[in-house]
């Protein structure tokens, strides 16, 4: 029979009938009436018989269809069994979304510019003094699904000002939500107008954000925007957890990694998303040029992973409606890196890490080395939205 079990799948369907109606029956057994236990354990006997006795396809399915048929009748249905069906499904989903999450890839949303150009965060540009039509509904829907951009706009109804804009309210912990406070000229109460799904950004020291006055009109008369803007979902991305299990980071990697038991950051639940500059025992300073030193050897464009790091001219102007111009890496007063004399040395398994738009980067400038124990992965797949950045191309 066994070398039969290989080459039949009929033998094979049946042995497993057995052994599931087994499982059934001594699952019930101290539910079942004598009668019914006798019964189903002569039906199961009968089956295996029928299969050990190498019967022919056709008796194995006369065999499989009285099995059914006394299962059916003794073995007590599960309630609501349709219920049942789904919810382990359910679970099991979860479970293995878990696994893969845990163990391959992550997904992870970029919620700062800090590392523009190469990935960007949430954007939000003000239409109220720009010759702008609002897309129609089927549009912006479309726009939102396939672009991540929201479109907000709230025509005031009287003249009126703005009196106060609350902060960002986390609706049910994932839902952004924030009241507008505006007062119509000739009354005295303050009318709320409530933004939905609003930019969820952050500061380049990781403090949430949401919109501030510089987004609205302090003064609007009727039939003006009171708030009319565009927003755009930041880079959405796979973290690949599975590379450094076989091999240590790299200069030029885009790693994440946790911020808990990073001294110097607040947030100690956060990931965060940087370049790797340093490895252990490197040397790193920044000249005067805006170009990172290791061990007293310059980076620029030619170094591999840093082209859009060092592709800028930095006596450019600006980018309208950026953080900064990506001019390389800055030094800063404040941080540890302050003038071109200072130099931080990385301490066996530790990394530093630079955001590629250092003007609005709170990086290992300010706060130093991380442990390699904090690094979760590497930046793997930008799956949404679909822009220039989608797919494998970032580096």
């Amino acid at each position: 029979m066994k070398l039969r079990w290989f080459f039949s799948g009929k033998v094979r369907h049946a042995t497993d009938m057995c052994k599931h109606v087994q499982k059934l029956l001594n699952a019930q057994r101290d539910i079942l009436s004598p009668q019914a236990v006798e019964a189903v354990t002569g039906g199961v006997a009968e089956t295996q018989a029928v299969i050990d006795g190498g019967a022919n396809d056709e008796a194995l399915d006369k065999q499989m269809s009285k099995l059914e048929a006394v299962a059916g009748k003794w073995i007590k249905p599960y309630p609501h069994s349709e219920w049942r069906e789904n919810i382990e499904v359910f679970l099991v989903a979860i479970v293995v979304a878990m696994g893969i999450r845990t163990f391959f890839l992550q997904p992870f949303k970029i919620p700062t510019g800090s590392m523009e150009p190469t990935l960007y965060g949430i954007e939000c540009v003000d239409l109220r003094d720009k010759p702008f039509t609002m897309p129609n509904p089927l549009v912006r829907f479309w726009d939102a699904i396939y672009y991540g951009t929201i479109y907000h706009d709230f025509v005031a109804a009287e003249d009126g000002e703005v009196v106060r804009v609350d902060p960002l309210d986390p609706f049910l912990h994932f839902i952004n939500r924030q009241t507008i406070w505006v007062q119509y000229r000739g009354h005295t109460e303050q009318v709320p107008f409530k933004l939905w799904c609003g930019p969820e950004s952050q500061d380049r020291f990781g403090h949430p954000m949401g919109l501030d006055n510089r987004y609205l009109r302090l003064t609007f008369n009727k039939g003006e925007s009171i708030l009319r803007f565009k927003e755009t979902t930041g880079d959405h991305l796979f973290v690949d957890r599975v590379t450094y299990n076989f091999r240590r980071p790299r200069r030029g990697d885009i790693i994440v990694f946790k911020t808990k038991g990073i001294i110097g950051i607040q947030q100690q639940d956060q990931f965060y998303i940087k370049r790797l500059i340093g490895l252990p025992g490197d040397t790193v300073s920044i000249g005067e040029d805006q170009h990172a030193r290791i061990n007293g050897i310059r980076l620029d464009a030619s170094t591999p992973h840093f082209e859009n790091v060092y592709g800028f001219d930095p006596h450019a102007a600006p980018l309208e409606g950026k953080f900064g111009q990506y001019n390389g890496h800055v030094l800063q007063p404040a941080s540890r890196l302050g003038s071109p004399g200072d130099s931080i040395e990385v301490p066996p398994r530790e990394y530093m890490v630079f955001g590629d738009n250092t003007l609005n980067s709170f990086d290992s400038r300010y706060w130093g080395p991380l442990s390699e124990q904090n690094v979760i992965g590497k930046s793997f797949f930008v799956y949404w939205p679909i822009s220039t950045r989608f797919g494998w191309g970032q580096r």
